[in-house]
């Protein structure tokens, strides 16, 4: 711990606390939403990394970087998308080598009601959000 850090108080703690806890409710509430159309929590991340990439950036790599899994794990996961017709693998314009992933029309479908939800659901976080992260100073 730096020097400079004032001491933790029970008041530190308690908002560390509260801080996880809005987290995983929001995770929780994440979890939920992906289930009732059929994906799992690590689809649903894969299919909003691939739409929120740069152009040209979404490959196996990306994925695993982005949600934090060895690229095999990564690999296998982007199998099963392609299996269920949610994401094609294109060959980069760039780099002939190199392979993009993108979004078929169902799951640009999908994803759309899934983050229309989620940012709903953030909207009402918000106030709390702001609040416990004042608390941090």
């Amino acid at each position: 711990m730096a020097q400079d850090s004032p001491p933790l108080q029970d008041s530190d703690y308690a908002a560390l606390a509260d801080f996880r806890a809005a987290l995983r409710g929001f995770l929780a509430f994440s979890e939920a939403r992906a289930g009732e159309v059929g994906l799992s929590p690590r689809q649903h991340q894969t299919l909003l990394a691939i739409r929120g990439a740069a152009p040209g950036q979404a490959t196996i790599g990306y994925i695993a970087e982005r949600l934090i899994l060895k690229p095999h794990t990564a690999s296998e996961l982007v199998k099963r998308l392609e299996a269920l017709g949610l994401i094609v693998r294109k060959s980069s314009e760039q780099d002939r080598r190199k392979t993009i992933l993108a979004l078929t029309g169902r799951a640009e479908g999908l994803l759309l009601k899934l983050s229309t939800i989620h940012r709903k659901e953030i909207g009402r976080l918000k106030p709390l959000l702001i609040r416990l992260l004042d608390r941090f100073g």
